[in-house]
């Protein structure tokens, strides 16, 4: 898959705590020592790390690698930090900022980046609304990666609605989910991670949610393509357009999908086959464009797509929400905005509910 989202890291800001601080440097710290040791990238480096600290600070040792001298480095570093007396979001943003080094340093390709917490608490933020009254919620990624949206979003569902929320993650690639089940561990969240191509069946039940950050570009593989209503008629189809539809396969009537797009993703000639599926099956309930700051170019911008199945009383909203983000530096523009979506969510989209 190509042409994935790339976001400007320079422009996300992360506030950061002195706990995160402390456990940021220990990670890193003991990972650039585990690189060194192992001779590996810096992130297979902290996929061991992590795997230690989740062992008890049992530090693991293959054919006498890392030798004892390490070792006892390693766990001096562990000991200066005990992430389980931590704030989860305080665990994710030091797993955050150790994956954006890994980013630079290990030049990760754009499908394997993450989603900055920024997005995931916009996203948050809208659905607060949507399951306000909702004591359970189960939430679907079929494009997991890292899981920092996923988690970023059950942690804010759980501690503003005080609900219970379980997640699960799909992803074809291992060292991703990875890193996934370790910030999942080291956070507490009850996520259920899952090794496969998610366009591929995938035996998981109904959903309340599904949410994803998706990949771009073209899927290989005509022959899994051919079950979609979205599939291309010529040459392979766009993964981001299967995804959508396997989404929405997954949720339960009524039930919502809220996807990070490409701004454009109706104006290719493409979108034909996806707004074919959407006319029988889901009610396009929203979309957001996010501030153009955020992306490196702006062929590669996206958007906040929201998504309703059909079933269970739902419709589709008198008024679409469409509109962009103005700047996050222009918080007085940004703040109104929000008051906006905040008022056509409890005036339109949660009317039809």
């Amino acid at each position: 898959m190509n042409d994935c989202l790339i976001i400007n890291l320079r422009r996300v800001r992360i506030l950061v705590r002195k706990d995160t601080e402390t456990l940021f440097k220990v990670l890193d710290q003991s990972t650039e020592l585990l690189q060194k040791a192992l001779n590996c990238s810096y992130l297979d480096a902290f996929i061991e790390n992590g795997n230690n600290l989740l062992d008890n600070d049992n530090v693991h040792v293959e054919n006498g690698q890392p030798r004892d001298e390490v070792v006892k480095q390693l766990k001096t570093l562990y000991s200066q930090v005990d992430y389980s007396d931590m704030a989860s979001k305080d665990v994710r943003k030091a797993i955050q900022m150790v994956l954006i080094k890994a980013i630079t340093q290990d030049k990760i390709q754009s499908n394997h980046q993450l989603t900055p917490d920024t997005i995931a608490f916009i996203i948050g933020y809208l659905l607060t609304r949507i399951f306000k009254s909702q004591p359970e919620i189960e939430i679907l990624d079929l494009a997991v990666g890292s899981g920092n949206l996923l988690m970023a979003i059950m942690h804010q569902l759980s501690s503003e609605l005080h609900a219970t929320v379980h997640g699960i993650g799909i992803d074809n690639d291992d060292s991703m989910l990875s890193i996934a089940g370790i910030s999942a561990e080291m956070q507490k969240l009850p996520v259920e991670l899952i090794h496969q191509d998610s366009i591929n069946n995938i035996l998981v039940n109904n959903v309340d949610l599904v949410v994803s950050d998706l990949p771009v570009g073209f899927y290989p593989i005509d022959e899994n393509a051919k079950n979609y209503v979205t599939h291309s008629e010529t040459g392979h189809s766009y993964a981001h357009h299967l995804l959508i539809e396997q989404g929405m396969n997954h949720v339960k009537p009524g039930g919502f999908g809220v996807f990070l797009v490409p701004s454009n993703l109706f104006q290719t000639k493409e979108s034909k086959s996806l707004l074919k599926w959407m006319q029988d099956d889901a009610y396009l309930q929203g979309m957001l464009n996010l501030p153009k700051e955020l992306f490196a170019n702006a062929a590669t911008q996206k958007a906040i797509m929201i998504l309703q199945r059909h079933g269970n009383g739902a419709k589709q909203v008198n008024k679409i929400m469409i509109g962009e983000f103005p700047s996050f530096k222009d918080q007085a523009a940004f703040q109104k905005f929000i008051a906006e979506i905040v008022d056509w969510e409890q005036k339109d989209l949660l009317a039809n509910s």
